[in-house]
Parts: structure tokens; C-alpha cells; sequence
């Protein structure tokens, strides 16, 4: 049976030089009163110190919120936390400024990927044999994911580059031992099986559980209440009492917060299923809504859609819009499936949502080629139409499930401005005005880093679209070909100019992009994607 313990008790648990695994997603999932009484042992007792920290996605919010920065924020100090090994820094501001100062090691690895290696590590497997990474900086032939000096100087190689596996080349990503299982839930009974009732998202609790069982560690659990042995419907359970060692009740169950942006909501839980016209903020006709717009476009009734964080989370919100989000199946990396992906701070829920899977089951349907469309925020792209997410503007961010998710989906459409820094622009008259150019080119010769492999993309048969608001772009095998304008875009002064190499442009120039979606209304999404 799992021991019940106080939060400041669980905090005596984490010794020096242990290897902590977090199941969590922004804010979904932290275990915050556990993580919060560890920092206070810390500066009371100088312990524990030197500990490793490994998750699949981010774990904070950004710095922003009325509390400040949260997550594993409270754990970056000198001494306590010495090594990250994750897929996305940047939702934690004071973890990045350690890792640029060269603080900290810090490995960058994809998100599906880590998750896969957790449930490699729960069967007792010595590590995840995976293509994901192959041709990016994750790749040991490149930076091996190690994000600053120090890793490179100090840190071990966590991936090994395998040429020849049955006549593919192949990467290993060696197994990390873990000690202690970090997790959240909602209720434990007496023997310690955990329900996730008021989670939004199901994430990997129980590969992480099955790691650190698997090395002979322990696994904590904050939840909500307690409930009598027996009492909890069996079907509801995401993690068995077997493997869990220690409960802590929650003394603060009000700062809980379910995503980054919202404590609770009933529709995230699939508890009920509320009206969407009017449940989500209206986007005004803008720049982002007319990109948005045009993404839609190439959208076919039926598909499997992924939107990922920034931009491409709203275009659920133009979908509703246009009375289509019925057509076809929203889907984002936390494992929601159906309804409608919440933007912003409440990325990864879904409103309405119709299937929650566990987080490392659904990147098996990424990694298996089950994606039909992806969406990604446009951040740098080089003269192949390779990608880089992680290193821009010499700030770290992180790859997140972008890896994973770009590599493999059929149609991979990357949505964004075409320059960045400062830019200003406004839909006036059906076309597309720019008021002030962005300071930073986003489409250059090469890139720091590369997180996205156009050209293996290519190979598998996929479709590539970068898709701004003055124009789009398509990689093909002949290279970047600029297809489309917008209205009161100058080709020279605001492309051409605003870009380090120059594009492939059709003979007769590029077409107009449709001059419908720089209208107030619309309206016309339902008749294009019935008619393709």
C-alpha cells in the first residue's frame, strides 16, 4: 500500500545526485507543492543538490501569471539543479538564463521521443532504437542536443548515431535512470491507484511510473483527495497502486492550475459539453487571421489535424467560424483529440474534447505516419526549406513534439510572419499593408540549428508549405518555389528584399493568394474544402 506523507516529507526523499522524471505539460501535471517544498529544504539544508531533471514537455508558465514563474522554475538555483534533459526550455525563463550561462548541462530532445524512451525503460530495455532526430541538431553528428558550452565540454553523449541497422541508419537514445517519479493526479485511494478526473490531460504517467520502478526508484503522487480502498471506478485509473509509493494530499488545491492559463474547466474534461460559438475570443481581421485563413484552405474534409503551439492553435478558432470544425478531427500532441484545441495559455486542451489518450501513445500515431495535416509556427527557414524551432535569436526555446510531429505528417504547414521583431501590419481594403518591417529576417541562407529535415520529409512523400502573410511558399524537389503574393504586396521591396536567397519564382510570376480572406467576412472555407 502507498504511504500517505505531507509535501515537506516527500522533500526528504530527493537525495543529492538523484534523477527526478516529471510527468507534466506546462503546468498540467506538476506536482507544485512536492516541487515547491523541495526548493525550501534546499535553502534551508543546502540539499538536495546536484539533481538531474528530465521531462517530456515543458514544465512552466512562461514567467507570466499573477504567482510569477512557476514550474520547475523554483528548482533553478545554483546547486540544486544541475542537468535538464527535456524538449522545451522555453516556457521557463530562469531555467533558459542558467542554461546561457552556462549554469547548467542541458540536453534538447524531442518530446514523443523522450516519452517512448521512458516506456523503453519501464520494460527494462537499455534504450529506444528511433529515426526521430536523424539530419538535426539532435543528431550525435551534429550538437547531440547538448544546448550550451558546458554540455558540449562536460556532458555525456545521450545519443548514439547507429549507420547501418538492417540497412537504415538509425538513432539510440540511451536509457536515463531514474529515481524518483514525479506526478499529479486527481484522486488515490488507500492502496494508491490514481484517477485523473480534473486533469485536462492524461500525459505519461504511467510509462514514467514503470521507469523508475524499473531502476529500483520510487514514485511520488501529489493529488486532490483521498478516497477509500476500492472505491474508484477501475476504468478511470491511470496509474495501478503497485506502482506508487507515496501519496501527498494537496493542502492548496485552489493554486492547482489544470493548463498554464486556466485553474478548471468542466469542458476540458470532456465533464460536459459547452456551446463554441461564443466560448472562444473572436480573432479580429488581422494578419494572423488571414494566414489562418489561407492554411485553412488547404485543409481536405476528413483529415487528421495537428495544430502546435502559437498561431496554428487558433486556427480551430476559424475552423468554428466558418461552421467547419465538424469536417474534420482536431488533434494536439498532449494525446486531445476532437473538439477544439484551446489557444494560448490553455494549449494542449481541448474544448469538447472526445478522446484523451496517454501522451506517448498518440506520438506512436505521429511516429507511424497516421497525420495528415500539421501545423507548426514559422520561426527560421533556410534556402532548403529547413527548419530551425530551437536557437533563434540566440535565444533557446526547445523542439518540443515538433520533431516528432514535422517529420512524419503528410502535409507539414508552417504558419507564421515573414519577418520577426517589431513587425506592423494591418488588413486595409483587401490588402495587406506593412507599416513597419520586422527587424530579423526569418527566411535565411542557413540556420544554427535545424529541427526540421526538408529534404528527408521530401523522401517520404510529404507536402511542405510555408505559409505568411504576404506570401507562400512550397518546397518541392526543384527547391523553395514562392507560389503566391498577397494583395498590396510589392514582390521586390517586401519579399525578395526581406529574404537572404532567392526563391524560385513560376514563369509568369507568382499567383494572387485569395483576395476573400483579407474580407471582413468570409464565409467561403466550407465550399473550397467540399469541393477538393
Amino acid at each position: 500500500m502507498a504511504k500517505v506523507i505531507t509535501a515537506k516529507d516527500a522533500a526528504k526523499l530527493f537525495q543529492d545526485n538523484m534523477t527526478v522524471c516529471s510527468a507534466a505539460f506546462g503546468l498540467a501535471g506538476w506536482a507544485e507543492e512536492i516541487a515547491i517544498e523541495v526548493r525550501k529544504r534546499f535553502d534551508e539544508e543546502g540539499h538536495p543538490r546536484n539533481i538531474t531533471h528530465t521531462h517530456a514537455a515543458g514544465v512552466g508558465n512562461w514567467g507570466k501569471g499573477p504567482k510569477g514563474e512557476r514550474g520547475e522554475c523554483v528548482w533553478a538555483i545554483d546547486g540544486l539543479m544541475t542537468k535538464f534533459i527535456g524538449s522545451h526550455a522555453g516556457s521557463s525563463p530562469t531555467v533558459i538564463k542558467q542554461i546561457n550561462e552556462n549554469k547548467i548541462m542541458a540536453w534538447n530532445l524531442p518530446l514523443g521521443t523522450l516519452i517512448q524512451l521512458y516506456h523503453e525503460q519501464g520494460r527494462g530495455a537499455a534504450g529506444l532504437l528511433s529515426k526521430t532526430g536523424l539530419g538535426t541538431f539532435i543528431d550525435p553528428r551534429n550538437d547531440g542536443g547538448k544546448l550550451n558550452q558546458l554540455t558540449k565540454e562536460q556532458g555525456g553523449d545521450i545519443i548514439e548515431y547507429i549507420p547501418d541497422f538492417r540497412g537504415e541508419e538509425y538513432l539510440f537514445y540511451k536509457a536515463i535512470p531514474i529515481d524518483i517519479a514525479l506526478m499529479r493526479g486527481t484522486t488515490a485511494d488507500e492502496n494508491g491507484n490514481i484517477t485523473c478526473e480534473k486533469e485536462a490531460l492524461n500525459l505519461e504517467m504511467l510509462s514514467v511510473a514503470q521507469a523508475a520502478k524499473a531502476n529500483g526508484g520510487i514514485v511520488i503522487v501529489q493529488v486532490e483527495s483521498l478516497a477509500e480502498a476500492g472505491s474508484l471506478n477501475p476504468k478511470l485509473v491511470k496509474v495501478p497502486g503497485i506502482y506508487v509509493d507515496y501519496i501527498v494530499v494537496a493542502e492548496h488545491p485552489e493554486d492547482i492550475m489544470q493548463t498554464q492559463g486556466t485553474s478548471f474547466n468542466r469542458a476540458f474534461t470532456g465533464e460536459i459539453r459547452v456551446p463554441l460559438k461564443g466560448s472562444m475570443e473572436p480573432i479580429p481581421l488581422d494578419d494572423k487571421k488571414v494566414m489562418l485563413r489561407r492554411l485553412t484552405m488547404e485543409i481536405k474534409a476528413g483529415y487528421k489535424c495537428n495544430f502546435g503551439i502559437g498561431i496554428p492553435t487558433y486556427a480551430g478558432n476559424v475552423m468554428s467560424e466558418e461552421g467547419c470544425a465538424d469536417k474534420i478531427t482536431m488533434i494536439s500532441e498532449s494525446g486531445s483529440i476532437g473538439g477544439i484545441p484551446g489557444g494560448g495559455n490553455d494549449f494542449g486542451a481541448h474544448w469538447n474534447i472526445e478522446a484523451s489518450c496517454d501522451q506517448g501513445d498518440h506520438f506512436s500515431f505521429f511516429d507511424g505516419g497516421g497525420l495528415d495535416f500539421g501545423v507548426f509556427g514559422l520561426s527560421e527557414v533556410d534556402k532548403d526549406g529547413n527548419v530551425n524551432t530551437s536557437l533563434l535569436n540566440g535565444k533557446i526555446m526547445g523542439v518540443g513534439g515538433f520533431a516528432n510531429i514535422a517529420a512524419t505528417a503528410k502535409n507539414a504547414m508552417f504558419v507564421g510572419t515573414f519577418t520577426a521583431g517589431g513587425l506592423k501590419c494591418k488588413v486595409e481594403d483587401g490588402k495587406m499593408i506593412i507599416l513597419e518591417e520586422g527587424r530579423y529576417k526569418k527566411f535565411v541562407n542557413s540556420c544554427p540549428q535545424l529541427t526540421f529535415n526538408a529534404e528527408q520529409s521530401l523522401k517520404k512523400g510529404n507536402r511542405i508549405l510555408f505559409i505568411t502573410e504576404r506570401c507562400v511558399i512550397e518546397r518541392t524537389e526543384e527547391g523553395m518555389i514562392l507560389t503566391e503574393t498577397a494583395p498590396g504586396i510589392d514582390l521586390q521591396t517586401q519579399i525578395l528584399d526581406q529574404m537572404e536567397f532567392k526563391p524560385i519564382i513560376p514563369a509568369g510570376g507568382p499567383k494572387t493568394m485569395n483576395p476573400d480572406i483579407f474580407l471582413s467576412e468570409w464565409g467561403k472555407l466550407k465550399e473550397i474544402m467540399e469541393n477538393k
